[in-house]
């Protein structure tokens, strides 16, 4: 079992039973509702820079968590990624991805939660939807 998390640019103020849905939609391929953003783009460098995916980590290292701490390989367009993590990272990659997430102005769902997570237009402060 792994802890999930999706990121996309937010190109609409969705509700959590929206963006649910988007993610939804997102794990069974269909990537109609997606806006492709360069942010993507930044957002996948910054994370795989502080941990590289799980295929780019050598057989030597794929037990060490703290360089790798995702499950699978990321699911990745260039409008969404969803990252799977195992769940003794879950806090940390969740507070890491939260936070990179909000500097490049993208909003991340929580499908364990079903939170989702935005910046805010006017301070880049993260909101979370009711």
């Amino acid at each position: 079992m792994s802890f999930d998390l999706a990121v996309r640019y937010p190109s609409a103020n969705l509700t959590n039973e929206q963006a649910g849905n988007l993610y939804l939609q997102l794990c069974e391929g269909h990537l109609e509702d997606v806006r492709p953003h360069e942010a993507i783009n930044r957002f996948y460098l910054a994370i795989t820079a502080l941990h590289p995916e799980i295929d780019h980590v050598s057989e030597d290292d794929i037990d060490n968590l703290d360089l790798c701490p995702w499950s699978i390989a990321f699911d990745r367009s260039p409008g969404h990624l969803i990252m799977s993590c195992v769940w003794s990272k879950a806090e940390y990659v969740e507070n890491l991805i939260i936070k990179t997430a909000s500097k490049h102005s993208l909003a991340v769902y929580n499908p364990q939660t079903s939170r989702y997570i935005r910046p805010s237009a006017k301070t880049g402060e993260i909101k979370v939807s009711e």
